[in-house]
């Protein structure tokens, strides 16, 4: 027969757990309700949550009940180290009998006298969100009953985790790729541009961008990019993958010496990190455009009188892992009045069960040597149209307006 003590334990932790008043918090305050809860039903000193960085290489105090200074001091554990630092690593149940220095590495848990620690990991989605762990200063032994008990808590811990941080990392990746990319486009004589940009449903925001800016000696650089990933990650990136491309294109005047710059950087500062980029050179005094491209594909020129076609430009590793080590490549392109060119990321053309071949020669009939706006419109309802993307869409158009053009 169950023991009725433990029978009641375990409905006042499901109960706790399952209280639906709880989805109307805000993370901080579940955390301060279950962990007082928490010490409750276990009859424990102290309950603290430890949540994993970004790089999952620490778990950082979150919210403590019984010992506050984790949190207020911002108490940190490498993962593998001490005892919070194990419960990470195996992703079990750890309890220790015997808590000192040798023990753990956190002092204000010797300090304020705990004697028994049982820890557990915190896991949703499979993936490691934290590590909670209850204390007691009289030596006691938790029993197997309560350490799953203990387990459901986590799991409730864990969830509401990632549910803040997924929400947390899409605002701020929307926030941070709305304030990088381009609020309006330059006005140039003689040229006009139009752009959009959709974030994938999939991948949520992500790292596909693109940039206008004016260099010196009258010309106009032009890039359009995909970090590999998505969400908060490969939105910051972006960024500085961006600002660093925004440097070396005022430093060199050849757009495949700025790619073979921006590799070094990427392979050096952003570890584990690959972006494909396109980025062309527009010199307005003599209508020439310098391409160069790393792993991405190549923009469509529409030349009044001609057949649209993609541009013939050699084709470099893309950035990041020192791929482009060999030296990179441009193409030099005229464009005559009147002829447009769209460069765009690969969630344009790319659809599940769909031939690429078959999107890419779609694209290309469908781009004109039109007005930029007219075009976006055009490329954006043919390739998407009433069926939303998976994958980001980055698209901008450029145009050497013809004199007395009357569009």
């Amino acid at each position: 027969m169950d023991d009725p003590g433990a029978l009641g334990k375990r409905l006042r932790v499901l109960e706790a757990v399952t209280d639906s008043t709880l989805r109307e918090l805000d993370l901080d305050k579940v955390f301060e309700v279950l962990l007082v809860q928490v010490r409750e039903l276990f009859a424990a000193d102290t309950a603290t949550v430890l949540l994993i960085d970004a790089d999952g290489a620490q778990l950082v105090a979150r919210a403590a009940s019984g010992l506050e200074e984790e949190v207020f001091q911002g108490v940190r554990v490498p993962v593998g180290a001490g005892f919070a630092g194990q419960v990470a690593q195996r992703r079990e149940p750890v309890q220790l009998t015997h808590v000192d220095e040798s023990t753990v590495v956190n002092p204000l848990l010797w300090q304020r006298g705990l004697r028994t620690l049982l820890g557990v990991p915190m896991i949703a989605q499979g993936e490691l969100t934290g590590v909670l762990h209850v204390g007691s200063t009289t030596p006691r032994r938790f029993t197997e009953e309560e350490v799953e008990l203990l387990r459901l808590v986590a799991d409730r811990l864990a969830m509401a985790a990632h549910v803040h941080r997924s929400r947390s990392e899409r605002a701020a990746a929307a926030m941070l790729q709305d304030s990088l990319l381009p609020g309006h486009l330059p006005v140039t004589d003689g040229w006009e541009m139009a752009a959009r940009y959709v974030p994938g449903t999939d991948s949520g925001v992500g790292g596909d961008w693109y940039d206008v800016f004016t260099l010196p000696d009258h010309r106009i650089g032009l890039v359009i990019g995909d970090v590999v990933g998505n969400g908060l990650a490969a939105a910051i990136v972006m960024g500085r993958l961006r600002s660093a491309l925004r440097a070396y294109a005022l430093e060199f005047a050849d757009p495949a010496e700025v790619l073979g710059k921006l590799d070094r950087k990427a392979s050096h500062f952003e570890a584990h990190t690959m972006a494909t980029v396109a980025y062309a050179v527009i010199d307005l005094a003599t209508s020439r455009m310098e391409l160069a491209l790393a792993g991405h594909l190549p923009p469509v020129l529409a030349v009044p009188g001609r057949e649209p076609a993609f541009v013939d430009a050699a084709l470099g590793p893309p950035i990041g892992y020192h791929l482009g080590l060999t030296g990179r490549r441009g193409t030099r392109v005229d464009l005559p009045p009147g002829s447009l060119v769209a460069l765009f990321t690969d969630g344009l053309v790319e659809r599940r069960g769909q031939d690429l071949d078959d999107r890419l020669e779609s694209l290309r009939r469908v781009v004109t040597p039109s007005a930029p706006e007219a075009a976006c419109t055009r490329i954006m309802t043919t390739l998407v149209g009433d069926r939303p993307a998976n994958d980001d869409i980055a698209l901008l158009t450029i145009r050497h307006t013809p004199a007395a053009d009357p569009s």
